[in-house]
């Protein structure tokens, strides 16, 4: 049994990698230019290309040339605001997803260490996929058409817990 417990171990890590990583999203933007809290608005001069503000994808490229024509003329940057939730409902759910992310990737690395790592690494696994995806979904769409699964995804994380403990 120590290719499930190892392969779980390994599941956890990268789960609070992710999590880590939609925490960031969560708090701080869309896009490389919304993480930096810029966006440009138009070309910065010979070889440098951004796109345009509004554009789905604000991401911003900078060669050399342009970089320094930046720091010539910063007139040309225009704040972005950070990443864009429904209402403060949706903010708070992303936030308790997010919790909820951590602590169950925390505890897949524990899975190796119980009696049955198979079991409470399945349960805890699809559970906290039900779980914080239902969430996370009604987070940023507000869309609550899914939000029937986080039971079955909350019941799958109790089972879990259990079995780490049994």
């Amino acid at each position: 049994m120590a290719r499930p417990a190892a392969a779980f171990r390994r599941l956890g890590a990268l789960s609070g990698a992710a999590a880590l990583g939609l925490a960031s999203y969560g708090a701080h933007g869309r896009g490389l230019g919304t993480k930096l809290g810029l966006c440009l608005e138009r070309p910065l001069g010979s070889g440098a290309w951004a796109e345009p503000v509004g554009s789905p994808r604000p991401h911003v490229y900078l060669p050399a040339r342009g970089a320094l024509s930046l720091l010539k003329s910063p007139s040309r940057v225009q704040l972005v605001p950070s990443a864009q939730f429904p209402d403060a409902y949706g903010k708070e759910l992303f936030d308790k997803a997010n919790k909820h992310h951590f602590f169950h990737s925390l505890a897949l690395l524990g899975v190796p260490h119980c009696r049955k790592p198979l079991w409470a690494g399945l349960l805890l696994a699809s559970g906290t996929t039900l779980f914080c995806t239902s969430f996370y979904y009604q987070a940023l769409s507000g869309d609550p058409s899914i939000q029937t699964l986080a039971p079955a995804g909350g019941t799958l994380l109790l089972l879990g817990w259990l079995a780490l403990a049994l």
